[in-house]
């Protein structure tokens, strides 16, 4: 391709609404262009990054068995008000009625029409397992669309839904969705993580989340820094911590007047957060024998209200108790609530539980214990993991310690089970004869936003550093004065057809346009390989060869270009 047959719309100001890199570097690009809040055209540079990704999904998708299928964004009503979804996915779905008066909604997901397809197709256990896939727009009416095509309303999505007549099936599919995710992401050149997850609204039991490692991301996550151990730190299991305490002192109580927090107890008492208890008080669930829960947790660790939510006795969701509350069943103040002395069901968590000699409130104002033990001071407690892991943690594998970080998510993948089956009445013979309802599975990548993630992992001041194999053009040449001088055009003209006979993808400025300029729009476009060609450097046998990922320039002789770009 040449640039002067291309629409290169690259710009130097970043826009005024992009608050993440990857959405100024798209913008200042030439990638997209925003059309409304959420909505983007994609221009030919950004078009070319999407269909590469395409195509490297199709690969392995293909690869693991399943087949490509199209679905209509537009979905009838009666499917999901059949799933029981129309009500219960809320405002994200956009609904709308055509001119009979029937009630449509543009997808935000599939799992009702692949399950509706399912139902119909599929009619016997020698047919399975299944497994269709499809890349394809997807419409979510975000409240707040940001981050440009990261959390945009049009986005484009490959989901995959599987079919099977036994769990076994199930895992045996889900797993060669595990290993081909993990074959994309890796033939992307991606720093990614895949983590322990939750189902959240598409249901099902057992998930992971892939997510690329970038410090602009909006989930933390948790890995072992020696094996494949990674989760949400919302799932994150946090292993019990023991106090290096051996002997047990006899308690205390006393005064601090207008301490409340662990902070201002710490700089009282000069002891750390570590050696303090702090008490949350919660509602309790319809199971529960008391109104409020008293949870329980090291001074320097915080709640996981993801996991107190789990336990039986604590009411859903998870809701604090008011300082009203407190007063009237404690008789104290918040700042000064203690497991000792309580009338409350008390859950510890397992490293709280493992404290000796601990400072902790004594349920009265402006009073506080010290040297408080469990079985000496305490009445019987549950113990659970009700913290959120923290770096340094022992990894839950016994390998390595945990470290933490932000993640975008790219890819999420579900044991859906009957869900969908169930409600939909999708279902198969076995080999007796008999209907038995169809097991699922579901598999996501956000193709779109696989792009803004990245380059949010990929960039420097200059612009974007793609991978070479999704970057728009893997060479760029930069022919100096190439309208003043023939040996230029030719030598340039003769390295394009060598390169475009090898099915590299070249692209060849022939821009009227001064040298720095050509190199600050390569640059900025995250072109990987970059040859410039001079007269002088020709008179020499060599032309001047740039790294964008290397941010380094060398000379090499001409006929070792091929060479030098795949070695």
């Amino acid at each position: 391709m040449r640039t002067s047959k291309l629409l290169i719309s690259t710009q130097k100001e970043i826009p005024a609404d992009a608050e993440v890199i990857s959405h100024q570097l798209m913008i200042r690009a030439g990638l997209i262009r925003k059309l409304a809040s959420g909505l983007y055209t994609w221009l030919p540079l950004g078009l070319k990054v999407l269909k590469k990704i395409e195509n490297i999904i199709r690969h392995h998708m293909n690869n693991a068995g399943a087949q490509e299928v199209l679905m209509p964004i537009v979905q009838p009503g009666e499917l999901w008000k059949e799933s029981k979804r129309w009500e219960e996915y809320g405002d994200e779905l956009l609904r709308l009625q055509d001119r009979h008066g029937r009630y449509f909604c543009l997808g935000p997901t599939h799992e009702e029409v692949i399950t509706d397809l399912a139902r119909v197709y599929l009619q016997s256990y020698k047919q399975l397992p299944k497994n269709f896939y499809q890349i394809q727009t997807k419409f979510r009416d975000e409240i707040r669309p940001r981050f440009g095509i990261m959390r945009a309303r049009e986005f484009t999505m490959k989901d995959s839904y599987s079919f099977h007549l036994t769990d076994k099936c199930l895992d045996d599919t889900y797993n060669k969705m595990h290993d081909a995710y993990s074959k994309i992401f890796n033939e992307i050149d991606l720093d990614f993580r895949a983590v322990i997850a939750d189902s959240g609204s598409i249901g099902g039991s057992t998930s992971h989340e892939f997510h690329v490692l970038a410090e602009s991301g909006e989930d933390s996550i948790a890995f072992s820094n020696q094996s494949n151990y990674a989760a949400n730190v919302e799932l994150a299991k946090a292993m019990p911590l023991i106090s290096k305490n051996k002997e047990k002192k006899e308690i205390k109580e006393i005064d601090t007047p207008g301490i409340k927090t662990i902070l201002e107890i710490c700089n009282e008492l000069k002891v750390e957060a570590k050696q303090t208890i702090k008490t949350l008080i919660v509602h309790g669930s319809e199971e529960c024998d008391s109104d409020l829960v008293a949870l329980v947790l090291r001074g320097d660790h915080e709640l996981n209200e993801l996991k107190a939510e789990k336990i039986d006795i604590v009411a859903k969701p998870l809701k604090f108790a008011s300082e009203e509350d407190v007063k009237k069943r404690l008789n104290c103040s918040v700042g000064f609530v203690g497991p000792i002395n309580t009338n409350l069901p008390i859950i510890a968590d397992h490293s709280a539980k493992n404290l000796m000699n601990f400072i902790c409130g004594a349920n009265v104002n402006d009073k506080h214990f010290v040297n408080a033990n469990w079985s000496e001071n305490i009445k019987s407690t549950i113990t659970a993991d009700i913290r959120q892991v923290t770096n340094g943690d022992p990894s839950p594998d016994g390998k390595g310690e945990i470290v933490i970080k932000r993640g975008i998510e790219i890819g999420h993948i579900f044991k859906l089970g009957k869900k969908y089956s169930n409600k939909m009445n999708a279902s198969i013979l076995d080999k007796n004869g008999k209907d038995q309802t169809l097991i699922m599975g579901c598999y996501g990548i956000g193709v779109s936003r696989l792009i803004a993630a990245t380059i949010e992992q990929n960039h420097d001041d200059k612009g974007i550093i793609w991978p070479s194999s999704i970057a728009p053009f893997e060479v760029a040449l930069i022919p100096i004065n190439m309208d003043k001088s023939n040996i230029v055009k030719k030598q340039t003209e003769d390295i394009y057809k060598i390169l475009k006979n090898k099915n590299i993808d070249v692209l060849m400025d022939d821009r009227n346009e001064r040298p720095g300029v050509k190199f600050a729009d390569i640059e900025l476009i995250g072109i990987p390989h970059r040859i410039t060609i001079g007269e002088k450097s020709i008179s020499k046998g060599v032309i001047e060869y740039y790294s964008r990922k290397e941010d380094k320039t060398e000379e090499i002789k001409i006929e070792e270009i091929i060479k030098k770009l795949f070695q």
